[in-house]
This record gives C-alpha cells, sequence and structure tokens, in this order.
C-alpha cells in the first residue's frame, strides 16, 4: 500500500513493480518457481548476475545498458575516505533515498548524472558536500571502467587505480590502455605507475577530495 501511495503518477506501474520484487523476491525468472533472494542481494546486483549467467550461455538478455562483451570492465569499486551520501538532513524520506540511489547505480552517461543533480537542486536546495560527492563517485566509477580499473581507492590524499588482474586481458591489448599508457607519460608529475604482487596500479599524489579524483582521471 505504501509503494501504491509512492508511486501514484502516470506510468508508475514499473517502479511498483520494483517494490514488489524487493518484497516478495523474483524467485526463478526464467521459471514458475518464486523465492526470496532477490530480497537479500538487491535488485541490480540480482540483474547482473543474471545477465552474466545468460551472457556465458550465448544469450543476449537484455538486461544491462552496457554489452559484457565490449566493456573490459564490468564494474569498477570505489572506496574513499570522503563522505558520499544523502545525509537525513537533505532528504529525511528513507524511500525517496533508496530511489535516488537505486537511479544513481543505473547512470552512465555524465548528462544524466548532471540532470539528477539539477533535479536534486530543485527539489531539496543546494546540495550539500556529501552529495556532491557521490555524484562525483558515479562519474568516478564510470570512468573508472572505461579506463580499464577494477577498483579505485581515494584516501589520505592519494588516488590507487588498480588495473585489470588478468594479465592476459584483452585490454591490454586494446587502443584504450595504449591511450591512457600515453597520458600517464605524458603526466609524470601527476601519475606513478607501480607493480607489486603481479597487480599492475595507477598512483597520484595530492588528492583530498573527490573532485580532484575525478578532475585527475579525466587526464587519462
Amino acid at each position: 500500500l505504501k509503494a501504491i501511495e509512492e508511486f501514484s503518477d502516470l506510468g508508475s506501474g514499473f517502479n511498483i513493480a520494483m517494490q514488489d520484487l524487493d518484497i516478495r523476491g523474483a524467485g526463478n525468472l526464467l521459471g514458475a518457481e518464486q523465492s526470496g533472494f532477490i530480497a537479500d542481494m538487491g535488485y541490480e546486483t540480482y540483474q547482473k548476475i543474471l545477465a552474466e549467467a545468460m551472457e556465458e550461455l550465448g544469450v543476449e538478455s537484455g538486461l544491462s545498458s552496457r554489452s559484457v562483451r565490449e566493456a573490459y570492465v564490468e564494474d569498477c569499486t570505489i572506496e574513499t575516505d570522503q563522505p558520499a551520501l544523502i545525509p537525513d538532513t537533505y532528504i529525511d524520506i528513507t524511500a525517496e533515498k533508496i530511489r535516488i540511489y537505486k537511479e544513481l547505480d543505473s547512470l552512465s552517461r555524465e548528462k544524466d548524472i548532471a540532470a539528477l543533480g539539477q533535479r536534486l537542486q530543485d527539489r531539496f536546495g543546494p546540495l550539500p558536500q556529501e552529495v556532491a560527492n557521490l555524484l562525483d563517485i558515479i562519474r568516478i566509477r564510470r570512468l573508472g571502467e572505461k579506463l580499464g580499473f577494477e577498483k579505485i581507492i581515494i584516501k589520505n590524499g592519494l588516488l590507487i587505480a588498480f588495473f585489470i588482474s588478468n594479465p592476459m586481458s584483452a585490454y591490454y591489448r586494446s587502443e584504450a590502455c595504449a591511450k591512457v599508457m600515453e597520458s600517464v607519460s605524458l603526466h609524470p608529475s601527476v601519475f606513478e605507475l607501480k607493480q607489486t604482487e603481479g597487480r599492475l596500479k595507477l598512483l597520484s599524489r595530492g588528492v583530498d577530495s573527490t573532485a580532484k579524483a575525478l578532475a585527475v582521471l579525466k587526464k587519462l
């Protein structure tokens, strides 16, 4: 009833269906059984797992806007000591915050991220630093995926970006990798390349904010 009350506008049926999945669980999407596994892992994670399974079977799932075949990195993990969240002092409605978090997770284009930020300002007022950091984190995550980073750490004024762990990945023979290496060589005062325990990583110092991290990565 709460979901129906919240999503009462025209075209809100999809949102209600998503709430229904969260409540009851999607279970076996390809069969008749129903179980609650999706409630434990979340709908987005369930989508990714299902898309990967169908990809392995050679079936086009259509569940992801980014093709697994085209992307060298499907998801870039971000760790940071910068506060990146929607504080209760900005939005105190839990259901609305969850909806925004889900929408953020689905965005991949800069114009869509900027548009969401503008909508938040229009509805709730100027963005607090925590929300601005959150939007930057989404931008960094998407950029990291394009650059070939599996993980990015932004802590203690240091940015560490980890390249794909599999040394046999086609990424290392790609134009994307060549461009990153060329950019690193052009900015020796900004970037350091290191390899520890067989893992290639990129370092940049003096990065004490998500905004600086984003600006540094854009140099690549």
